[in-house]
């Protein structure tokens, strides 16, 4: 596994190999306001300095991997995509460079996820006393969600789906929680999401 070099950066995991059956083709690939979905999740990690950038891949892998030319980010390859995204993000984790201090992990099919949101998630780390940042929507808990390093074991000792989950079941009493607009929960996994998501403009 590679170290960071000088400074204990937190990581980006941009979750992006699953096969879009409920949508019928590749969702990721869907273009909005000009981009695709993985595009602009990948450069939202990216704005945020997130560092390394790993987009773990799976379904279609090359034709996702090209929609994200020109962009700095590391390649983790899934064969197991088809059991679920617990194996994407063990993988994502168990790739995070040693000496980062911590992981954000967001899925390429929730488009109104912005930087803005992932720099929020690195402060309130950075503040201390928390070793897990967590979304909430209402009453909703969803990605992103920030994991400081003392847990990526966790990920590998948690087996079946759900693991990211189980996580934070485990560490409750040490998460700090931010509330985001309902709104921003929005993800797309049918055609009518992304019609949805069409009739409303996405920050840039």
């Amino acid at each position: 596994m590679p170290t960071l070099d000088g400074k204990r950066q937190v990581a980006g995991v941009v979750l992006a190999a699953g096969s879009s059956s409920r949508m019928g083709r590749n969702k990721l690939l869907l273009e909005l306001q000009g981009e695709t979905l993985v595009r602009r999740a990948v450069k939202v990690a990216l704005e945020a300095e997130l560092e390394p950038v790993l987009v773990v891949l799976g379904h279609e892998a090359e034709r996702v991997e090209a929609a994200l030319v020109g962009l700095s980010f590391e390649t983790i390859m899934n064969p197991g995509y088809a059991q679920g995204m617990s194996g994407s993000l063990r993988l994502g984790i168990a790739n995070v460079p040693q000496g980062a201090r911590a992981a954000i992990v967001l899925l390429a099919d929730m488009p109104h996820v912005t930087a803005a949101m992932l720099r929020q998630l690195v402060a309130r780390h950075a503040q201390g006393g928390a070793s897990l940042v967590v979304s909430q929507y209402g009453e909703v808990i969803a990605p992103p969600a920030l994991y400081d390093a003392s847990l990526f074991p966790d990920f590998a000792s948690l087996v079946g789906d759900g693991c990211g989950r189980g996580v934070i079941r485990k560490h409750w009493d040490r998460a700090a929680f931010i509330c985001w607009p309902e709104q921003a929960l929005a993800d797309i996994d049918r055609p009518q999401d992304f019609d949805a998501a069409r009739s409303q403009p996405v920050e840039g």
